[in-house]
């Protein structure tokens, strides 16, 4: 059996941030990171978990027409496989009992993670994303010091000013 993947996707919306998707049972359970994911192990990151998107998505890239929902310019700014951590059997049940160990085999991110979901704002669920002190923690690691797609090696700028993909209903159109 292989590992399910996982994406993070920069995203600049109405707002930049980083959407963070495990594959889970067929879809991508996904959080949107405002300051994105950091292998600074001080550092706790929120994340507010948002719909579950089909795998299909999993390597979009390129830009998403503004008036829509999510409107913007998005990169795959890392991806790779994920593992749950020992003792976690089930990470969809481990997710409803509000956390999740999990270790994840990224260009970028690699290492022991924890979503753990602190409560419930208006509409979105809160949570937040840290990573453990490991052997590939870094004190002070920055995602925007990493711009660059692991997909294409282009930027949210080249990507908006040249996109070889736009997202319409749900389906790329190439």
């Amino acid at each position: 059996m292989t590992d399910p993947r996982f994406v993070v996707q920069r995203h600049r919306a109405r707002r930049l941030h980083y959407d963070f998707r495990l594959e889970i049972d067929g879809v991508l359970v996904s959080w949107a990171v405002p300051k994105g994911p950091t292998l600074d192990p001080k550092v706790r990151r929120a994340a507010y978990h948002v719909e579950d998107h089909s795998i299909d998505y999993i390597h979009f890239e390129g830009v998403i027409p503004a008036g829509g929902y999510g409107g913007g310019d998005v990169i795959v700014w890392d991806a790779g496989t994920w593992r749950p951590a020992a003792g976690v059997d089930d990470p969809g049940k481990a997710l409803a009992d509000g956390e999740l160990h999990l270790d994840l085999f990224g260009e970028k991110l690699r290492g022991r993670f924890v979503l753990i979901h602190t409560g419930k704002d208006r509409d979105r669920e809160r949570w937040l994303l840290l990573h453990k002190n490991d052997e590939f923690a870094r004190g002070g690691w920055d995602p925007e010091d990493h711009p660059r797609s692991v997909l294409s090696g282009r930027t949210n700028d080249e990507v908006k000013a040249d996109p070889e993909r736009t997202w319409r209903s749900n389906r790329p159109d190439g």
